[in-house]
């Protein structure tokens, strides 16, 4: 498939494993380093599989002797697959071969660092399969604590705030239908406050905002006798995720956030000491973010959202019109990833 589209970086790759001028070690270092160049400044989706086609030539010119070699090669050719967007599953599959046969020869001879960043790249490939229920999602959430014993808060924080957000999402993709679903929700809203531990908003705006989103989600839909501060503390959640994200610059998230400050919105009372008395006003002001939101998923062509919307304002007009509101859930709009 790769060939059927040439690139000149990798068609100079490939002429030059056919050289005799050059040893199979500085074939295997020359095919590595162009690979990782396509892999990181993609043009099109074909130079990923390139890449990986890269990737996988450089693997049959290793030494059966050179097994740390081939286990960084490995490790390499699974981001690569794992980068290529696909409907299903097969290069989440292949990434996961990759990674699995990269750990054992890293975890002989390659640095703790290493090991731990395949850990964590097996802990996104395994968390993408569950949502297909290819695997339990509790591999993914093993890989990723695995990789938590070396990339601590201290030492690689950027890789810490990472793995938490991923935990804390893993945890909340779990039905929360058996006698520990409580225990996963409060673990899901400890690894997001301990990513914002890492994460600020002067520095990491954008994942600051992201974090902060997910966070709101998190306390929002906890199962809690706390739901009243559970929602306040969303808000405020909500409203730093909104210190970045505006309708000007990130359009497409600020609707997000504001979806999900609506929904929380509707849950709680006008009067927070009296809330026999309704929480009309709250409803009015939910009712005025979702139709911000609703223009703004409609530009972007968000079909189901928009449809989503529409049925919740529906039901919103039934509120306003008694001042009352039940428990509502709603949708919470976040995502997945730094």
């Amino acid at each position: 498939m790769a060939e059927n589209l040439p690139d000149h970086e990798f068609n100079q790759a490939l002429a030059a494993i056919e050289s005799e001028a050059i040893s199979a070690n500085e074939k295997v270092d020359l095919l590595v380093q162009i690979a990782v160049g396509l892999q990181q400044r993609p043009k099109s989706i074909q130079q990923l599989h390139n890449a990986v086609t890269l990737y996988d030539k450089a693997l049959t010119l290793c030494s059966e002797q050179d097994t740390l070699l081939q286990g960084r090669t490995r490790a390499r050719n699974g981001t690569a697959l794992q980068a290529i967007p696909e409907a299903g599953t097969e290069y989440l599959f292949k990434a996961q071969t990759e990674f699995e046969k990269a750990l054992p020869v890293l975890s002989e001879a390659g640095s703790v660092e290493e090991v731990a960043e395949v850990e964590m790249n097996l802990g996104l490939v395994l968390q993408s399969l569950a949502a297909f229920n290819a695997v339990p999602i509790t591999e993914a959430i093993a890989a990723y604590q695995r990789a938590l014993k070396v990339f601590t808060r201290e030492a690689y924080a950027t890789e810490y705030a990472i793995l938490h957000n991923n935990l804390a999402t893993a945890f909340l993709s779990i039905p929360m239908s058996d006698e520990r679903a409580k225990m996963r929700e409060a673990l899901a809203v400890q690894s997001f406050q301990e990513a914002l531990k890492v994460v600020n908003l002067i520095d990491q705006p954008t994942e600051y905002a992201m974090l902060q989103n997910n966070l709101g989600n998190a306390l929002q839909y906890v199962s809690s006798s706390h739901a009243v501060e559970n929602n306040l503390r969303a808000l405020d959640a909500y409203d730093e995720a909104l210190k970045v994200r505006t309708a000007k610059d990130s359009p497409y998230e600020y609707a997000n956030t504001l979806c999900n400050k609506a929904n929380c919105l509707r849950n709680l009372p006008d009067d927070l000491n009296n809330p026999e008395e309704g929480n009309r006003d709250r409803l009015c002001e939910a009712r005025t973010f979702y139709r911000e939101a609703c223009v703004i998923f409609e530009q972007y062509g968000d079909m189901p959202k928009v449809n989503m919307i529409t049925e919740t304002l529906s039901e919103l007009e039934a509120e306003i019109g008694t001042g009352l509101s039940g428990s509502r859930t709603g949708k919470g709009f976040g995502e997945s990833r730094i």
